[in-house]
């Protein structure tokens, strides 16, 4: 089939911006059809959860990426800005092009699904072939549901009934299949989206990420001969280089989960037992978050625990702000909190330290810390996002029990024992001996003086006593417990 027959066949990218490992696309060659990439922009349709300031620059600079890799193979790429609806714009795109069949990878966000179901329904009417492929995660999650028939609600049980399943098979794109499309309608200016901050707060962010398909390659490649097999030991030390760091990369699908899967594996699926329990079993997590979500779709909002909407928070803007911009007098979640707006990410035992220290010693409401990370995290995702909040609250599947209560003091000493995170992320007590650097309340005066600091002054004291905290978090969660015994 020659160029000028060849059908065209519209694939609609959302969180797979990538040309590998691409389903829709593979499926395109092998039917012989003549595949034109389309990427809208849509921020309307996502309602409260469109992408943050965070990850408004890295899908700009991904989809530059992309843009390149698609021109250099002769792919047509377009961008187009949603002015009425999803719908109206891919039949609008169906009309100039003649396209014959819209492919795309499926999404499982409450209202990506309830959007994608219309817009199938209403394309077949038209008479277009239409098809969604899995490809966000390693399978399907709507399909999986233990012995009982119902989904699954704790982590260990899930991961051992998908460790059963085949290895997940990548599908290869054969570029000599290509056919180009006789017709190449007019795609939009990325620029012209306003999806680069205005302030220019991103330094940081430039400097450490390299938000492209070939810095998601370099990262892999260097985790995997670096850090990886020694993932469990290093992974909960934020002052080691010890986790992958590739969450950014999978939630925009520049990469696949089975493209990692297959990078840590001996060629046939199998893996080292220390990656197996590590490495793969993070992704596991991820496809958890997934089925959640999935299951559970107003767990973003509402507590997957229905007793937990009465909870007794004590919602405190003061506090919240002192905890958004790592000013709490805890220098473990201030850190943690300060490379959060820096580089847009934070590492992960960080992040449920911090949570913690949110919702138990300052008891704020979890969904105020998700909507903060979700503006804040490059790497911001529904379902990873909602699954670690309502671990950390109690409220959700496989959650922290209620007296689970991090003492981020404690922590601080345990993973981070010579203070060279919390050096990195607060240079004002960066003098203080390590000694003191997770507690500088305790310092004497002549331990400010020494290190050439003022008390109160270069570092503000605790806005909640460690004992405090913690007796407020029990009793709150005791008092649940009453409301809803009896």
């Amino acid at each position: 089939m020659d160029a000028a027959t060849a059908p065209v066949c519209l694939i609609w990218l959302r969180q797979d911006l990538r040309l590998s490992d691409h389903a829709p696309l593979a499926h395109a060659m092998k039917e012989g059809w003549a595949p034109i990439l389309v990427y809208l922009h849509a921020p309307e349709e996502e309602g409260a959860w469109a992408p943050g300031g965070a990850s408004q620059w890295w899908l700009h600079h991904a989809l530059a990426d992309l843009s390149r890799q698609s021109r250099d193979h002769g792919l047509p790429l377009l961008l187009r800005r949603v002015r009425s609806t999803s719908q109206q714009t891919l039949t609008e795109l169906v009309g100039e092009t003649g396209a014959q069949a819209v492919l795309w990878h499926r999404r499982y966000e409450p209202a990506a699904i309830a959007r994608d179901t219309l817009i199938k329904d209403s394309l077949r009417i038209q008479g277009v072939t239409v098809r969604s492929f899995a490809g966000f995660g390693l399978g399907e999650p709507a399909t999986v549901r233990n012995l009982a028939g119902k989904p699954f609600q704790v982590f260990t049980p899930f991961w051992k009934n998908q460790l059963k399943s085949p290895v997940p098979q990548l599908s290869p794109i054969d570029w000599s299949a290509l056919q180009a499309p006789s017709i190449s309608p007019r795609s939009e200016a990325l620029e012209d989206w306003g999806l680069l901050p205005q302030q220019p707060w991103t330094g940081a962010m430039e400097k450490f990420w390299e938000p492209t398909r070939a810095g998601a390659e370099a990262r892999l490649k260097q985790f995997a001969t670096g850090p990886a097999p020694d993932y469990k030991a290093l992974r909960d030390r934020p002052d080691e280089d010890g986790t992958s760091r590739l969450s950014p990369w999978l939630h925009f699908g520049q990469i696949s989960p089975r493209e990692v899967w297959h990078a840590l594996s001996d060629g046939n699926g199998q893996h080292a037992a220390s990656l197996a329990e590590g490495v793969i079993r993070q992704l596991w997590w991820r496809e958890f978050a997934l089925h959640l979500l999935v299951h559970f779709p107003g767990t973003p909002v509402e507590p997957l625990r229905p007793e937990f909407a009465h909870f007794p928070w004590r919602r405190d803007e003061a506090l919240l702000t002192a905890w958004q911009r790592g000013r709490t007098g805890y220098p473990i979640v201030d850190a943690g909190m300060r490379q959060l707006w820096s580089l847009g990410w934070m590492h992960n035992r960080v992040r449920m330290i911090a949570a913690s220290f949110l919702v138990k010693h300052l008891l704020q409401p979890w969904q105020e810390g998700a909507l903060w990370f979700w503006d804040t995290l490059v790497d911001a995702d529904l379902a990873n996002n909602t699954l670690g909040w309502q671990w950390t609250a109690g409220c959700g599947a496989d959650a922290a029990p209620y007296f689970r209560v991090f003492n981020p003091v404690l922590q601080g000493k345990k993973f981070d024992p010579l203070g060279a995170y919390v050096r990195q992320w607060l240079p004002e007590i960066a003098a203080l001996p390590t000694d003191l650097i997770h507690e500088p309340w305790t310092a004497t005066d002549l331990d400010w003086r020494a290190a050439g600091l003022q008390r109160g002054q270069s570092y503000p004291d605790p806005i909640v006593g460690l004992a405090e905290g913690r007796d407020r978090a029990l009793s709150a969660y005791q008092k649940l417990k009453n409301l809803t015994t009896s």
